[in-house]
């Protein structure tokens, strides 16, 4: 399990230890819910959540370990039901490759769930040769 070492129990604001100033009133709806989801504890962070916070580059160093976590899990099912969190995973995909670099197990952990799937929509596979190529060296 990666992310054996997050305390879940913990905000994201207590992992980070960086208290964001309270957004401005005129914020968008994404800002005002990306403040208060680094507030919640990860426990209690749903999929659409930590999918949501992923894509915004919040909190990688502990919502990567736990997505990645979650998509092994639910790989499996896949195969039996027809459906994946496809959100979930293109976050992940789609983080920039220096995100990767700087955690390479992580990267081939990714890698090999992938190659788990059976089935991807088109967007999703384009995602996967995009990560694959960047990352060629590492996987």
């Amino acid at each position: 399990m990666l992310s054996g070492f997050v305390d879940r129990r913990k905000t994201i604001e207590e992992l980070d230890g960086d208290q964001w100033p309270e957004p401005p009133r005129d914020s968008t709806p994404l800002v005002l819910g990306v403040h208060a989801l680094r507030r919640r504890a990860i426990k209690d962070l749903s999929v659409e959540d930590t999918r949501r916070l992923i894509s915004q580059d919040v909190g990688l160093p502990w919502l990567l370990p736990v997505a990645l976590d979650f998509l092994r899990e639910t790989a499996p099912d896949e195969a039996e039901t027809g459906w994946y969190d496809d959100d979930l995973l293109s976050a992940a995909l789609t983080r920039s490759e220096s995100v990767w670099r700087d955690v390479p197990h992580l990267a081939r952990h990714l890698d090999e769930t992938v190659r788990r799937l059976t089935d991807f929509s088109p967007y999703i596979r384009q995602e996967v040769e995009d990560y694959r190529s960047c990352l060629s060296d590492l996987l």
